[in-house]
């Protein structure tokens, strides 16, 4: 059958069983339906093939069977589904429903901002009707009073016209439409921190609650409220333990009395205390964040204080930042207020869903049946076997968890809603808490707690074995499924609110060992220069230091009193002869002059004449 049609066949079942229903005076709605069609078809005792396509037959007596079940007023299982599924379409996360908070608001103030921002007034009386839907958009986001009230109304037209005067609409027209909406988010803001400030000097602040003292009352009463409820169902859940373990210890008993309602109502009381403690959470949440807020709001008010002070006129740039953070922190309380609201209805209204308690078990049939037997709390159970702890050494293949050597223990997502899945395969049903302590076993990446040590032998001796019974035991109960969290086995029934955390619901073990390793201290020969410096100025000292050094001579000496202590060594250099040439002995020839000088002994004449003659040679002929 293709897809389309198949859904086609499915939404006319679930329209057939409402109409039946309706007629029968029973309102359900689609959603439950839906749930129920799935829930008939994967008990096995219907007889309904999941792998053949369904005929007309089949058809009709899946709607007899869901009609039959969904009219069936004195049945804890329908009570727990009912609970179920109006859990799951009413309770978000804390974030989703302050953004969905936020959405509506946006979409609410849609339609004047639209008028504000598409505006092209240009007479007078129309930017005065123009600047009067300023005034009522900042009271309706601000959320700090109604814009019919006349003097809520001139409060916050005064303080918009000190920070906005109505002349500087003709700019404030030349914007684009995003800039028009993001001044008026600001304008929003600064007036209402204006008005908060005035409120708290005594100078204004009509209409405006104090919502720090509301939430102040409010937060313990109704944690108060939501602890009573959660003690009333624990103790019930308690004794329907006690009688159930009474009725598996004896046969006898077993026959006379059918345990099938009261494990029925044992799942409805369960899913309802995890209910309401899932709601305590998040209302603890919100008590440590209005806490803290309300640090915050005193703080930014003595800041404000201070900065204002007497003085007649401050930068705008010192007071509109404290200003938009007290707006902030006013939306932050409004957030609050509305989200303990939310959650306070819900808890209201999931006590509906727990009357049939009284019809089928009085409280003068649970006392009969309570007769010799000692209810024991989820506490006390763990304590009996605090110290029976599963040896390692019996398990070679099988990875057991404990506190001492798992970092995040507490965080580990234990299967089956941390009951023990071996006592509940094992007795048809019966709801007993694991207790970690004794180990947690790691099977396929998931997480086992058992009540006992002997429940964990058997349960580890066979994990699929049981794995499989707890499976068909949900198929029979389909609340069992989102009670005990099997929405990776059963993937159609896994609710709309947890389909998105389906793969995150898995957190791995640290686990913590003793290990020592050892190592080479350098394995690779170091590369780093010791001598390399990067500071000029170390650089400069090296090098003077270098220059002083060539003009010392280093000495060793050894004396008397020491040669004995220790062997001392010095090396010089020996000595050697060498011979320096600085001169050549050299000579060199020139002429010897020869003069003479003739006529000196006289002639034949009386008077004597010399003549002189050079006879020197040559340079170049010597």
């Amino acid at each position: 059958m293709p897809p389309t049609q198949a859904e086609s066949v499915i939404k006319s079942i679930i329209r057939e069983i409402g109409q039946e229903c309706a007629a029968h005076g029973e309102i359900v709605s689609e959603t439950l339906v839906a749930f129920m069609v799935k829930a008939v078809v994967l008990d096995p005792s219907n007889g309904f093939n999941m792998d053949r396509a369904l005929i007309k037959s089949d058809v009709q007596k899946l709607v007899k069977l869901c009609v039959a079940r969904l009219l069936d007023s004195k049945n804890p299982s329908l009570d727990t589904i009912k609970m179920q599924v109006y859990f799951d379409m009413n309770y978000t996360s804390r974030e989703e429903f302050l953004q969905e908070h936020h959405r509506v608001l946006e979409s609410r103030l849609g339609p004047i901002s639209r008028e504000i921002t598409d505006n092209r007034s240009c007479a007078r009386e129309e930017l005065e009707s123009l600047y009067r839907k300023i005034v009522s958009y900042v009271l309706l986001r601000s959320g700090l009073g109604s814009p019919t009230d006349i003097k809520i109304v001139r409060e916050a037209t005064a303080a918009l016209q000190s920070v906005f005067p109505q002349a500087e609409l003709g700019t404030f027209l030349t914007l684009s439409k995003k800039d028009k909406e993001r001044q008026l988010k600001e304008l929003t803001t600064i007036v209402t921190g204006i008005r908060l400030f005035n409120r708290d000097c005594g100078k204004g602040g009509e209409g405006i609650d104090d919502l720090p003292a509301i939430l102040h009352e409010a937060i313990p009463a109704t944690t108060q409220h939501i602890d009573t409820q959660l003690q009333i169902a624990q103790d019930q859940a308690y004794r329907y333990t006690a009688i159930l373990e009474k009725v598996t210890q004896n046969p006898l008993m077993r026959q006379e009395f059918q345990p099938y309602l009261l494990k029925e109502a044992l799942f409805n009381m369960r899913q309802y205390e995890i209910f309401l403690q899932i709601i305590l959470s998040d209302i603890i949440t919100c008590a440590q964040e209005v806490e803290m807020m309300i640090k915050q709001l005193a703080a930014q008010l003595e800041q404000l204080k201070m900065t204002v002070k007497s003085k007649t006129a401050v930068p705008t740039s010192q007071v509109f930042p404290i200003f938009i953070a007290l707006s902030n922190l006013w939306t932050s309380f409004q957030d609050e207020t509305v989200l303990l609201s939310v959650l306070s209805n819900l808890t209201t209204h999931l006590e509906p869903f727990l009357g049939t308690h009284e019809l089928l078990f009085p409280e003068r049939v649970i006392q009969d049946l309570l007769d010799g037997v000692t209810v024991k709390t989820d506490v006390c159970r763990m304590k009996e076997h605090m110290e029976d702890r599963v040896h390692l050494a019996d398990f070679r293949k099988l990875e057991w968890l404990f506190p001492e050597t798992t970092a995040n223990f507490d965080k580990l997502l234990i299967q089956y809603r941390g009951f023990c899945g071996y006592t509940f395969a094992t007795t048809d049903g019966l709801l007993l808490p694991g207790n970690p302590a004794i180990g947690i076993l790691k099977y396929k990446e998931k997480y086992y707690t058992f009540n006992t040590r002997d429940a964990a032998y058997s349960f580890a001796e066979n994990p699929e074995k049981y794995i499989d019974l707890v499976r068909e035991q949900a198929k029979k109960n389909a609340e069992l499924i989102q009670l005990l969290e099997l929405h990776q086995q059963f993937e159609t029934l896994i609710p709309y609110s947890q389909m998105k955390d389906v793969d995150k619901h898995y957190i791995k073990p640290i686990t913590k060992w003793e290990s020592s390793t050892q190592t080479d201290t350098h394995i690779l020969p170091p590369t780093i220069v010791r001598s390399y410096e990067w500071n000029e100025w170390e650089l400069r000292r090296k090098a003077i230091q270098l220059a002083n050094l060539r003009q010392k001579v280093t000495h060793s000496l050894q004396t008397d009193l020491s040669h004995m202590r220790r062997e001392n060594f010095s090396q010089v250099y020996s000595s050697k002869d060498a011979s320096t040439q600085s001169k050549r002995e050299s000579s060199t020839h020139v002429p010897r002059p020869q003069i003479y000088i003739a006529g000196l002994r006289g002639g034949k004449t009386k008077t004597t004449h010399g003549v002189k003659v050079n006879l020197t040679r040559a340079v170049d002929e010597t």
